[in-house]
């Protein structure tokens, strides 16, 4: 990497003047910046007020030696990472252990070598650099990060609200005005709104739920439950937006599972879950959900016989990367953001996320939660 020496200043500390005046003269014709000190009680003054990015630091000085004044220098964390390269005419290989366990990140050995020296010193300046600017570019990022975050925040709980009166108000104006009543054409129109909102509601939810889950203000609130009980509610509201197209929700009947979880999670999962099927089958067909253990564990699957999902494309589905999606039976849109937010929730509970899928056959999507022992 290259540097611009005009930028960088070293700290000269050497007990001998003529070392002193040498080092000063070939780092200067460099244009570095360069303060110098006598011996270690100096350097360590000169360390706080020059605030250097570099020091040349003689080990052998009669105060304090160089080993010494580099172990303070790392003790305190203001100047901790600023780089040492001692200067020493030792040269064993005890001295050269003891100088790295002080903290030193390279050696110079007297006399010095001018080509030697403006090398070691470039070096040890370019990895400043480096540093500086992925520590920059870090900052940066988690900014970034920090207001993307807050805007998805803002946007999914300012629109959440109205968006969900709408979507009660179209819900009762299908539910009491039959086609007989308006024309076939203005309940298709109906239909179609009421859909619409239906899948924006769901993504505004889920948008705000990964948000939070992401910036680590969702918590995991585990507590014991029937899983049975809680599937059979989902089920139950959700026959309704499934019937919709056409659709049937068949959940087979199982003893209670008493499993340890996270209700409002679990029930975010298989809403998904549930709206993927629907989503993805054709009018007039039948999803099963349904319930069994093994090893500890309460298995919740629902399958399909949809459309299903190519080979090729099965391995982007659960890829945060790739945040791959497409076209339901009847053109419904999706984001791709519902099956990563299953996923991390189930993975919150201590579960997993799996599925099975066939093109044109249908798939089995399944997450399993831990039993109470």
């Amino acid at each position: 990497m290259q540097i611009d020496p005009s930028e960088y200043k070293i700290l000269i500390v050497d007990d001998v003047m003529s070392n002193v005046l040498l080092l000063k003269v070939l780092l200067t014709n460099e244009k570095f910046q360069i303060a110098t000190a006598n011996n270690g009680k100096e350097a360590l003054e000169k360390v706080e007020s020059e605030k250097p990015d570099l020091i040349l630091l003689d080990v052998m000085m009669p105060d304090i030696s160089g080993f010494d004044v580099a172990k303070t220098l790392k003790k305190n964390t203001t100047t901790a990472e600023i780089p040492i390269i001692f200067l020493t005419a030792l040269n064993s290989t005890t001295d050269v252990v003891n100088g790295f366990q002080a903290g030193g990140n390279d050696f110079i050995s007297k006399p010095f070598n001018k080509e030697e020296l403006i090398i070691r010193v470039t070096h040890q300046l370019s990895l400043v650099s480096a540093k500086r600017i992925i520590l920059s570019q870090t900052e940066e990022l988690k900014k970034t990060i920090v207001g993307r975050d807050r805007l998805y925040s803002v946007i999914a709980h300012d629109l959440r609200s109205p968006i969900g009166s709408v979507k009660m108000v179209l819900n009762m104006l299908i539910l009491n005005l039959p086609s007989s009543m308006i024309g076939p054409e203005m309940y298709e129109l109906l239909t179609m709104a009421n859909q619409t909102t239906e899948d924006v509601f769901s993504l505004l939810d889920n948008l705000l739920k990964w948000t939070k889950s992401q910036i680590g203000r969702l918590k995991v609130v585990s507590q014991n439950v029937d899983i049975v009980e809680t599937i059979e509610g989902v089920v139950e509201i959700y026959s309704m937006v499934a019937g919709m197209k056409n659709i049937k929700l068949k959940l087979e009947t199982h003893e209670p599972i008493e499993v340890c979880m996270d209700i409002d999670m679990i029930k975010t999962v298989t809403r998904n879950l549930l709206s993927n099927a629907v989503k993805f089958s054709n009018p007039g067909s039948e999803i099963e959900i349904s319930l069994d253990t093994k090893d500890d564990m309460a298995i919740v699957s629902v399958k399909d016989s949809g459309c299903g999902i190519e080979v090729e494309d099965q391995r982007k589905l659960l890829d945060s990367d790739t945040h791959f999606t497409t076209f339901g039976t009847n053109n419904e849109e999706g984001s791709g953001l519902g099956l990563l937010l299953c996923r991390d929730f189930v993975e919150k509970n201590g579960g997993k996320l799996w599925f099975t899928s066939s093109k044109n056959k249908g798939s089995v999507f399944s997450f399993s939660v831990p039993m109470v022992k």
